[in-house]
């Protein structure tokens, strides 16, 4: 048998050799399995671009000496004439100890092949007892259509006797519809190909690499899983003396990775895809037509789809018009761009940044613009459209105050300056955004448009706001108010969240001046500003209702900001339902919207903790305080600032640490607080005092302050009546009633009640101080308010034991009794459920009983995997756990599985 090639040149050996599996290799059994199965098929395609791995992969299969036959091995060539490729397959099918009758033949033109050849070697694998398993490396679309075409017809036509595995960066020229429609083809492709978390630190523990857990993210964030990117980055760490520092600068233009790209993938291209893959380089997507405009030539969207097709690093968004090149590639063109043509990417930034404009695009115009230092273009982009709060609010805010922070001081123009002064307030710089505000003022002109007057009135809002001056607030948000209507109404349409944001702020104001019934009303109609007519939040007409997830978009941060004033609100009047509702309501609100911790303030937590610790349940209030501690967001203002110490000092004092609670209070700053903030704090330390056994001090503190407040007399009434001053107690309590349209705060009257009966048992009657007690819990009990109780001493036990009839009825004073089954403590002291869980995590934490991996779980709910993290991070919160065994175990525990 002639074992040359038509042109009579001999066989190359090692085309017909498998590569040898890396000595370092991470084993995907998961993918093992799919091929294998496949090649029980006529059909398998493993397709990915450069370095994702479909090689190795295979090669690891195929050194699998388990099946009957091991595979055969075909590399195949781009250049190779269809007469060459069809005798190298014969040849390895030769190799592979296949034997064909002699009538098959062998090619002899490099131009291609008979009919009449394909026909006999059909048939002549049809007729051979055990079929052939070929693997074709690297059969790209570079590969000539008649060969693609003769393959499909013996790969049909051999009646099982042939099956094949292909491994290519673009879809071979085959029809795989067919394929499909039959149930005969196994895909293998990028996505699948992708490393995940666990594969990175398999592979980075085979190269004795000890990252820690956020680098590993970091480094699959910078690589999106690719392979190859992995491997070298693996082995960059190697030689770097702190691995760690390497992932933290890793500069993709600085490593290896840069010429594996440039001469893998870019130098492959023709010179029109080159220059087109570095000028689309300057953006994180790209359509084609704005590939024309960076080009210049109108071929845009054929050339795109073609990179997308050859998986060149460019995919395609969702099935939409837009592309997005892969980020390690991207910053390899940036670097490679300004080294072969320097000047003229600010250029491109810039003519991306107006088209951008044209279509609408206002955030990435925006960074588009500053990326290329048109900085009055950039600014004007945001005050014109009424945007200046996405430098505060919102997803993108971050990135926007990052994108501005490279602009010259005193660049000149009213909205330079409005938006240097915003993004001195979104860095919470009070000063600095007064200071800057002071410069807008000086900018503004006649001329100046109702934008850029309406910008300076909303950043007022704010920086009222945060400087607690219930009046700046109030003059800045009329102003604002009124410039709203000289704006035309399809602008106003668009930022639906200006009429969310403003009163969000002003009854956060408010509620700081402690005009709690003005800033409940304010605040409820931020809430109804940020969505449709009709629709429900929880807490304000409907307590208790879901929220149905129809708010504005965009209006997602003034609605968290509105329900968490709101939430305050309540808790200050002691509604603590309605506070846990609010509060509830605005940690979903968070949660599905996915808003980042550097955009949350913790009040929703804050306020939960303050509910626990009125219900005495220590670790959910310790376990929220936490919460509330961890989050990042925006600095809160000075009144929220102190109820938050206020809070933090009654965990502290029911903990029984008294010191810390004093210390908390003694902290807060009280120079821009209002009156009753001041009190509040009074009253705070006041029961601190008494605490300590203090009662002479505690009554000191108490007069400092001048207020009427009923919360005010109930506790000098405690202090007094520590110090034996029964009397002048009881007429400290004469304005207090028990009644519930005075307007007084039922905690309060409860209070009192229980101040009252603690007198007459003091004085032997015996009655008066049962049905004062009686009178207490009755006020007490709906809202759970065990705190007041304990805080009483042991004398409620004392009375409620000489009726056994009473004690059962008030059972509900223990923590954890009947009347509470939501958060039964746990033996380590921590709460077993922070809050519920939501029906799409109970459904992730099944899967997870069942041991299916993350990746598993994504496939069984149709979700990505990133989701099902997220979903598991949530429900580790929520459970107080930290892996997923315990997550199992401790909702089996309280019966959720």
């Amino acid at each position: 048998m002639d074992h040359r090639a038509p042109t009579g040149d001999p066989m190359l050996t090692a085309r017909f050799t498998p590569p040898a599996v890396p000595e370092l290799l991470v084993h995907r059994p998961e993918l093992l399995g799919r091929l294998a199965a496949g090649a029980c098929g006529p059909l398998t395609l493993i397709n990915g671009p450069a370095g994702s791995g479909k090689t190795v992969l295979t090669a690891h299969w195929a050194a699998d000496r388990r099946a009957p036959r091991p595979p055969m091995w075909l590399t195949v060539e781009p250049d190779d004439a269809p007469g060459a490729f069809w005798a190298y397959l014969l040849e390895a099918l030769h190799r592979g100890g296949v034997t064909l009758p002699a009538e098959v033949g062998r090619p002899t033109r490099a131009e291609g092949v008979t009919r009449s050849f394909l026909v006999r070697l059909a048939d002549g694998l049809a007729a051979s007892p055990q079929p052939a398993v070929l693997v074709l490396d690297q059969f790209d679309t570079a590969q000539p259509p008649a060969t693609a075409e003769g393959l499909d017809f013996v790969l049909r036509h051999a009646a099982g006797g042939l099956r094949i595995v292909l491994t290519s960066r673009s879809d071979p020229l085959l029809p795989l519809h067919r394929y499909r429609a039959a149930g005969e083809i196994v895909e293998i492709r990028h996505a699948d190909l992708r490393f995940t978390h666990e594969d990175a630190e398999a592979l980075l523990s085979e190269h004795r690499l000890d990252i820690s857990q956020s680098g590993i993210r970091r480094l699959m964030e910078r690589t999106e899983g690719w392979a190859a990117g992995v491997r070298l980055c693996a082995l960059a760490m190697q030689r770097s003396a702190d691995p760690e520092a390497f992932l933290r600068q890793f500069a993709a233009d600085r490593t290896t990775i840069a010429g594996y790209l440039l001469t893998e993938v870019l130098d492959a291209q023709p010179p029109p895809t080159q220059d087109l893959l570095l000028r689309v380089c300057v953006t994180d997507r790209v359509h084609p037509d704005l590939a024309d405009a960076l080009t210049g030539r109108d071929d845009g969207a054929r050339t795109l789809a073609g990179l997308a097709h050859d998986n060149a690093f460019l995919e395609q968004i969702d099935a939409s018009a837009w592309y997005r090149l892969h980020p390690l590639f991207a910053e390899v063109l940036r670097a490679h761009l300004r080294e072969r043509c320097p000047g003229l990417e600010p250029r491109l930034h810039g003519r991306a940044a107006r088209w951008l404009a044209r279509t609408g695009r206002l955030t990435e115009a925006v960074l588009q613009g500053a990326a290329a230092g048109d900085w009055p273009f950039a600014a004007a982009q945001l005050v014109d459209n009424l945007a200046l709060g996405r430098l505060l609010t919102g997803l993108e805010a971050d990135q926007l105050v990052r994108a501005f922070a490279g602009m010259p001081p005193g660049t000149a123009g009213a909205a330079p300056a409005l938006v240097a002064a915003a993004c001195r307030l979104a860095a919470q710089d009070l000063s600095g955004g007064e200071a800057a505000l002071r410069r807008v003022d000086a900018a503004l002109t006649d001329s100046s448009g109702p934008a850029a007057r309406l910008g300076r009135a909303f950043l007022g809002v704010l920086a009222g706001r945060a400087a607690g001056d219930l009046r700046a607030t109030e003059r800045a948000a009329g102003e604002a108010d009124r410039l709203l209507g000289e704006l035309p109404p399809p602008l106003l349409a668009e930022r639906p969240e200006l009429r969310a944001l403003l009163p969000a702020h002003l009854g956060a104001a408010e509620l700081g001046a402690g005009h709690l019934d003005r800033a409940e009303a304010t605040l409820t109609a931020a809430v109804a500003a940020c969505g449709p007519p009709g629709a429900e939040h929880p807490g304000t007409e409907h307590p208790g209702t879901e929220h149905p997830g129809t708010e504005h978009p965009g209006t997602e941060y003034p609605l968290c900001d509105a329900l968490g004033s709101l939430a305050l609100v309540a808790l200050l009047r002691g509604r603590l339902r309605r506070a846990t509702e609010h509060a509830r309501a605005c940690l979903a609100l968070a949660e599905r919207s996915a808003l980042p911790p550097a955009r949350r303030a913790g009040v929703d937590h804050l306020v939960l903790a303050g509910v626990a610790v009125e219900q005495d349940d220590l670790p959910a209030a310790r376990c929220h305080l936490d919460l509330a501690a961890a989050a990042t967001g925006l600095r809160p203002d000075p009144a929220t600032t102190a109820r938050a110490a206020v809070i933090r000092a009654r965990i502290a004092l029911a903990e029984g640490d008294r010191d810390a609670a004093l210390a908390v209070l003694r902290a807060v700053a009280r120079a821009r607080l209002s009156d009753r903030v001041v009190d509040e704090l009074a009253v705070a330390e006041s029961a601190v005092h008494l605490a300590r056994g203090d009662a002479e001090t505690a009554l000191q503190i108490l007069d400092a302050p001048a207020a009427d407040r009923p919360e005010h007399a109930v506790a000098r009434a405690r202090a007094l009546l520590a110090l034996g001053r029964g009397s002048c107690a009881a007429q400290a309590l004469a304005g207090v009633t028990g009644a519930a349209d005075d307007g007084v705060a039922m905690p309060v009257r409860a209070h009192a009640s229980l101040l009252r009966a603690q007198l007459a048992d003091a004085d032997g009657n015996v009655e008066e101080a049962r049905r004062r007690l009686a009178e207490a819990l009755a006020l007490a009990r709906p809202e759970e308010l065990r705190r007041m109780f304990v805080e009483s001493g042991p004398w409620v036990r004392r009375v409620l034991g000489r009726d056994p009839q009473s004690a059962r009825l008030h059972a509900w004073l223990t923590p954890g009794a009947p009347v509470r089954t939501a958060r039964a403590p746990r033996a380590d002291g921590q709460p077993a459920v922070v809050e519920a869980l939501s029906a799409r995590e109970v459904e992730v934490l099944r899967k997870a009983a069942e041991l299916l991996s993350t990746e598993e779980i994504a496939a069984e709910l149709f979700v990505s995997a990133n989701t099902v993290k997220t979903h598991l991070k949530s429900i580790y919160r929520k459970l107080c756990v930290t892996r997923r065994s315990d997550a199992v175990h401790r909702a089996q525990d309280l019966g959720m599985l």
